[in-house]
Protein backbone atom coordinates (compact mmCIF):
# COMPACT_ATOMS: atom_id res chain seq x y z
CA UNK A 1 0.00 0.00 0.00
CA UNK A 2 1.24 3.46 -0.91
CA UNK A 3 1.11 5.39 2.40
CA UNK A 4 1.84 9.08 3.01
CA UNK A 5 2.61 10.70 6.34
CA UNK A 6 1.10 14.14 6.82
CA UNK A 7 2.76 16.33 9.44
CA UNK A 8 0.56 19.18 10.74
CA UNK A 9 2.00 22.65 10.36
CA UNK A 10 2.01 23.36 14.10
CA UNK A 11 3.96 20.16 14.79
CA UNK A 12 6.49 21.03 12.11
CA UNK A 13 6.93 24.53 13.53
CA UNK A 14 6.69 24.00 17.29
CA UNK A 15 7.02 20.28 18.07
CA UNK A 16 9.22 18.66 15.40
CA UNK A 17 10.29 16.05 17.95
CA UNK A 18 6.75 14.61 17.74
CA UNK A 19 7.17 14.07 14.00
CA UNK A 20 10.58 12.47 14.58
CA UNK A 21 9.16 10.08 17.20
CA UNK A 22 6.19 9.24 14.99
CA UNK A 23 8.40 8.29 12.06
CA UNK A 24 10.72 6.30 14.30
CA UNK A 25 7.80 4.35 15.73
CA UNK A 26 6.33 3.72 12.28
CA UNK A 27 9.63 2.21 11.14
CA UNK A 28 9.87 0.07 14.28
CA UNK A 29 6.48 -1.53 13.70
CA UNK A 30 6.96 -1.97 9.97
CA UNK A 31 4.88 0.78 8.34
CA UNK A 32 6.43 1.81 5.03
CA UNK A 33 5.62 5.41 4.16
CA UNK A 34 6.54 8.51 2.20
CA UNK A 35 6.69 12.09 3.46
CA UNK A 36 5.69 14.20 0.46
CA UNK A 37 7.67 17.37 -0.10
CA UNK A 38 5.75 20.60 -0.34
CA UNK A 39 3.04 19.65 2.15
CA UNK A 40 1.51 22.61 3.95
CA UNK A 41 -1.38 23.45 6.28
CA UNK A 42 -4.68 21.68 5.54
CA UNK A 43 -6.53 25.01 5.81
CA UNK A 44 -8.40 24.36 9.03
CA UNK A 45 -7.41 27.61 10.84
CA UNK A 46 -8.89 29.78 8.08
CA UNK A 47 -12.07 27.70 7.93
CA UNK A 48 -12.53 27.79 11.71
CA UNK A 49 -12.20 31.57 11.63
CA UNK A 50 -15.03 31.94 9.13
CA UNK A 51 -12.83 32.37 6.06
CA UNK A 52 -13.23 29.00 4.41
CA UNK A 53 -13.44 30.66 1.00
CA UNK A 54 -9.85 31.78 1.53
CA UNK A 55 -8.79 28.23 2.48
CA UNK A 56 -9.83 26.73 -0.87
CA UNK A 57 -6.33 27.19 -2.30
CA UNK A 58 -4.87 25.30 0.66
CA UNK A 59 -7.47 22.55 0.18
CA UNK A 60 -6.50 22.06 -3.47
CA UNK A 61 -2.79 22.09 -2.67
CA UNK A 62 -3.31 19.45 0.00
CA UNK A 63 -5.33 17.28 -2.39
CA UNK A 64 -2.67 17.62 -5.09
CA UNK A 65 0.01 16.62 -2.58
CA UNK A 66 -1.74 13.60 -1.06
CA UNK A 67 -4.53 12.65 -3.45
CA UNK A 68 -2.59 9.91 -5.26
CA UNK A 69 -1.78 7.94 -2.12
CA UNK A 70 -3.84 4.95 -1.07
CA UNK A 71 -3.64 5.97 2.60
CA UNK A 72 -2.78 9.27 4.24
CA UNK A 73 -1.84 9.18 7.92
CA UNK A 74 -2.06 12.47 9.79
CA UNK A 75 -0.44 13.12 13.18
CA UNK A 76 -3.63 14.83 14.33
CA UNK A 77 -7.24 13.80 14.86
CA UNK A 78 -8.33 17.41 14.42
CA UNK A 79 -6.77 17.89 10.99
CA UNK A 80 -7.89 14.43 9.87
CA UNK A 81 -11.48 15.25 10.80
CA UNK A 82 -11.36 18.58 8.99
CA UNK A 83 -10.16 17.01 5.75
CA UNK A 84 -12.62 14.13 5.94
CA UNK A 85 -15.67 16.23 6.78
CA UNK A 86 -15.01 19.71 5.38
CA UNK A 87 -13.34 19.12 2.04
CA UNK A 88 -16.87 18.63 0.76
CA UNK A 89 -16.93 22.30 -0.32
CA UNK A 90 -14.59 21.67 -3.25
CA UNK A 91 -15.32 19.70 -6.40
CA UNK A 92 -15.47 16.00 -5.55
CA UNK A 93 -12.92 14.70 -8.02
CA UNK A 94 -11.48 11.20 -7.77
CA UNK A 95 -8.49 12.53 -5.84
CA UNK A 96 -10.65 14.43 -3.37
CA UNK A 97 -12.92 11.45 -2.73
CA UNK A 98 -9.98 9.09 -2.30
CA UNK A 99 -8.27 11.44 0.16
CA UNK A 100 -11.41 12.00 2.22
CA UNK A 101 -12.10 8.28 2.39
CA UNK A 102 -8.56 7.21 3.21
CA UNK A 103 -7.18 9.83 5.57
CA UNK A 104 -6.77 8.61 9.14
CA UNK A 105 -5.30 9.81 12.39
CA UNK A 106 -1.97 8.00 12.76
CA UNK A 107 -2.64 7.06 16.38
CA UNK A 108 -5.99 5.50 15.50
CA UNK A 109 -4.42 3.67 12.55
CA UNK A 110 -1.73 2.15 14.77
CA UNK A 111 -4.32 1.12 17.34
CA UNK A 112 -6.48 -0.57 14.69
CA UNK A 113 -3.78 -2.19 12.56
CA UNK A 114 -0.52 -2.45 14.51
CA UNK A 115 -1.27 -2.58 18.23
CA UNK A 116 0.18 -6.08 18.47
CA UNK A 117 3.49 -4.91 17.02
CA UNK A 118 4.16 -2.03 19.39
CA UNK A 119 7.56 -2.20 21.11
CA UNK A 120 7.78 -3.02 24.81
CA UNK A 121 8.50 0.18 26.69
CA UNK A 122 8.52 1.39 30.28
CA UNK A 123 7.04 4.73 31.27
CA UNK A 124 7.27 5.17 35.07
CA UNK A 125 5.00 8.19 35.35
CA UNK A 126 1.51 9.17 36.46
CA UNK A 127 -0.36 9.91 33.24
CA UNK A 128 -3.75 11.33 32.32
CA UNK A 129 -5.13 10.69 28.83
CA UNK A 130 -6.85 13.43 26.83
CA UNK A 131 -8.74 12.64 23.63
CA UNK A 132 -9.22 15.81 21.58
CA UNK A 133 -12.79 16.86 20.81
CA UNK A 134 -12.44 16.35 17.06
CA UNK A 135 -11.23 12.82 17.70
CA UNK A 136 -13.75 11.97 20.41
CA UNK A 137 -16.84 13.77 19.21
CA UNK A 138 -16.08 14.03 15.51
CA UNK A 139 -14.27 10.83 14.60
CA UNK A 140 -15.93 8.88 17.47
CA UNK A 141 -12.68 7.60 18.93
CA UNK A 142 -14.43 6.72 22.16
CA UNK A 143 -17.61 7.52 24.09
CA UNK A 144 -18.23 11.06 25.37
CA UNK A 145 -20.08 11.79 28.62
CA UNK A 146 -22.90 13.79 27.01
CA UNK A 147 -24.19 10.53 25.50
CA UNK A 148 -25.24 9.46 28.98
CA UNK A 149 -22.93 6.44 29.04
CA UNK A 150 -19.63 5.76 30.81
CA UNK A 151 -16.82 7.67 29.11
CA UNK A 152 -14.33 5.66 27.09
CA UNK A 153 -11.19 6.70 25.22
CA UNK A 154 -9.66 4.76 22.33
CA UNK A 155 -6.25 5.68 23.74
CA UNK A 156 -6.56 3.27 26.68
CA UNK A 157 -5.79 0.02 24.78
CA UNK A 158 -2.63 1.62 23.43
CA UNK A 159 -1.13 2.24 26.86
CA UNK A 160 -2.30 -0.89 28.67
CA UNK A 161 0.79 -2.83 27.58
CA UNK A 162 3.24 -0.15 28.75
CA UNK A 163 5.20 -1.18 31.82
CA UNK A 164 5.24 0.92 35.02
CA UNK A 165 2.75 3.49 33.73
CA UNK A 166 0.00 4.69 36.07
CA UNK A 167 -3.15 5.94 34.35
CA UNK A 168 -5.08 8.51 36.36
CA UNK A 169 -8.65 9.41 35.42
CA UNK A 170 -9.64 13.04 35.89
CA UNK A 171 -12.98 14.07 37.38
CA UNK A 172 -14.08 15.28 33.94
CA UNK A 173 -11.86 13.23 31.63
CA UNK A 174 -13.49 14.16 28.32
CA UNK A 175 -13.99 17.87 28.94
CA UNK A 176 -12.67 20.18 26.21
CA UNK A 177 -9.25 21.70 26.92
CA UNK A 178 -10.45 25.08 25.65
CA UNK A 179 -8.20 25.37 22.61
CA UNK A 180 -10.57 25.15 19.65
CA UNK A 181 -8.03 26.64 17.24
CA UNK A 182 -8.72 30.34 16.75
CA UNK A 183 -11.35 30.16 19.50
CA UNK A 184 -8.39 30.52 21.86
CA UNK A 185 -7.47 33.79 20.13
CA UNK A 186 -10.91 35.40 19.88
CA UNK A 187 -12.15 34.14 23.26
CA UNK A 188 -8.86 33.88 25.10
CA UNK A 189 -10.24 34.39 28.61
CA UNK A 190 -12.77 31.57 28.23
CA UNK A 191 -10.20 29.38 26.53
CA UNK A 192 -7.60 29.87 29.27
CA UNK A 193 -10.17 29.25 32.01
CA UNK A 194 -11.22 25.97 30.40
CA UNK A 195 -7.60 24.88 30.11
CA UNK A 196 -6.89 25.95 33.68
CA UNK A 197 -9.81 23.88 34.97
CA UNK A 198 -8.41 20.79 33.26
CA UNK A 199 -4.91 21.43 34.57
CA UNK A 200 -6.18 22.03 38.12
CA UNK A 201 -7.99 18.71 37.88
CA UNK A 202 -4.73 17.04 36.85
CA UNK A 203 -2.68 18.74 39.57
CA UNK A 204 -5.19 17.72 42.25
CA UNK A 205 -4.96 14.11 41.07
CA UNK A 206 -1.16 14.04 41.17
CA UNK A 207 -0.73 13.74 37.40
CA UNK A 208 2.80 14.18 36.04
CA UNK A 209 2.18 13.96 32.29
CA UNK A 210 -0.80 14.86 30.12
CA UNK A 211 -0.89 12.59 27.06
CA UNK A 212 -3.02 13.04 23.94
CA UNK A 213 -3.27 12.09 20.28
CA UNK A 214 -3.73 15.77 19.42
CA UNK A 215 -0.73 18.01 19.89
CA UNK A 216 -2.88 21.09 19.28
CA UNK A 217 -4.69 20.49 22.57
CA UNK A 218 -1.39 19.88 24.31
CA UNK A 219 0.09 23.03 22.77
CA UNK A 220 -2.67 25.08 24.38
CA UNK A 221 -2.29 23.37 27.75
CA UNK A 222 1.49 23.60 27.57
CA UNK A 223 1.24 27.36 27.19
CA UNK A 224 -0.79 27.63 30.39
CA UNK A 225 1.56 25.24 32.19
CA UNK A 226 4.59 27.35 31.31
CA UNK A 227 2.81 30.61 32.14
CA UNK A 228 1.77 29.31 35.58
CA UNK A 229 5.00 27.32 36.11
CA UNK A 230 3.03 24.16 36.89
CA UNK A 231 4.72 20.81 37.66
CA UNK A 232 3.24 19.13 34.57
CA UNK A 233 4.55 17.92 31.23
CA UNK A 234 2.72 17.23 27.96
CA UNK A 235 3.54 14.46 25.51
CA UNK A 236 1.98 13.11 22.34
CA UNK A 237 0.96 9.49 22.82
CA UNK A 238 3.22 8.42 19.96
CA UNK A 239 6.20 9.73 21.92
CA UNK A 240 5.16 7.55 24.84
CA UNK A 241 4.63 4.49 22.64
CA UNK A 242 8.03 5.06 21.07
CA UNK A 243 9.66 4.93 24.50
CA UNK A 244 10.88 8.54 24.52
CA UNK A 245 12.19 9.63 27.89
CA UNK A 246 10.38 12.42 29.71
Amino acid sequence: MKIALSIPCFIEEFYPEVADSSMELMRKIGIEFDVPRGQTCCGQPLANSGYEHKAIGAYHHYVNTFGDFEQTLMISGSCSYHIKEHYDVIEQTGKVKRLRENIRDLTEYIMSEYIGKLPKVSYPHKVSLHTGCHSLRGMRFGVSSELGMPTKSFLIPLVEHIENIEIITLDRPDECCGFGGTFSVYYDEISVRMGTDKLDDAINKGVEVLVSNDMSCLMHLDGIIKKRKLPLKVRHILQVLNGDKL
